[in-house]
């Protein structure tokens, strides 16, 4: 059965947020394995792929501000660093994937998109469609982009995600992180926090008291802006399914991809 997935690689989970420029290499690899075998065991699967840039585009980044608008000489530069930086991840992640077998193609979100006050209002989509047409996975990643009312931004894997969804349709959604899903308190400091299993019209209200930021550096927000970004996307396509899962346990992803679990992976969002 044909299926269309979206999975984002957090920057939480391929790169050590707490150490500048630093990827996981061993980590990259392992999940790189478990799409290709995901892939093999399920060949209806179609994938879009997309990282986050953990330690490498959001230390940058949060140096020059790039975030909050690009003004002068010196944040010019800056946005062109963190271009690099982003660019020089995305890079690993390429290899590994191919490394494993997957078919990945690297499109360079910021040579096309276009943003107003930070939202992303445009970007190229069809080179998506029809690498998924050839029996590519495309693979993007957040980057800066020029920005109409503030010189330049960054843009979060998640917003060109669901810029992209617009077009494409997916059946699924499946963010990547280092926790489970989503928890009632910190997992990192309290030991008795509850996995939230489920997201919905009924709970989301108490339960967006409890989310918070992100460990490490993060410069598009931490776990409550990115189910916030789901939640807008999930009310606008019907019937659209998101998961939020660890990577770090071996096969959670290939199990999620699969749907082999006998529960539920994670955190799951529907509206």
């Amino acid at each position: 059965m044909s299926e269309l997935v979206f999975v984002k690689l957090g920057g939480s989970v391929i790169t050590d947020k707490t150490r500048i420029e630093t990827a996981r290499p061993d980590v990259i690899a392992r999940i790189a394995c478990e799409v290709a075998s995901a892939r093999a065991e399920q060949p209806g699967l179609k994938l879009v792929l997309g990282h986050g840039s953990g330690s490498f585009g959001h230390v940058v980044a949060r140096r020059f501000g790039t975030r909050e608008g690009v003004h002068g000489a010196d944040a010019w530069r800056g946005f062109a660093e963190v271009a690099a930086v982003a660019a020089r991840l995305n890079r690993i992640v390429v290899d590994a994937f191919r490394e494993a077998g997957v078919p990945v193609w690297s499109l360079q979100p910021s040579a096309s998109a276009r943003c107003y006050g930070g939202e992303l209002e445009s970007m190229e989509w069809a080179p998506v469609h029809q690498a998924l047409e050839h029996g590519l996975v495309p693979l993007l990643y957040g980057d800066v982009a020029l920005d109409h009312s503030q010189g330049g931004t960054i843009i979060s894997t998640e917003q060109i995600f669901a810029h992209l969804a617009q077009h494409l349709r997916p059946d699924r959604l499946i963010l990547v992180g280092t926790v489970d899903g989503v928890y009632d308190a910190d997992p990192v400091r309290d030991p008795a926090a509850q996995l939230i299993s489920s997201i919905s019209t009924a709970n989301w209200a108490s339960i967006r008291a409890h989310l918070g930021g992100s460990h490490g550096t993060d410069v598009t927000g931490g776990m409550l802006s990115k189910v916030e970004e789901m939640i807008r996307l999930a009310r606008q396509m019907p019937g659209l399914e998101v998961q939020l899962i660890s990577g770090e346990p071996v096969d959670a992803l290939k199990t999620a991809l699969l749907r082999s679990a006998r529960v539920p992976v994670g955190t799951t969002i529907r509206w």
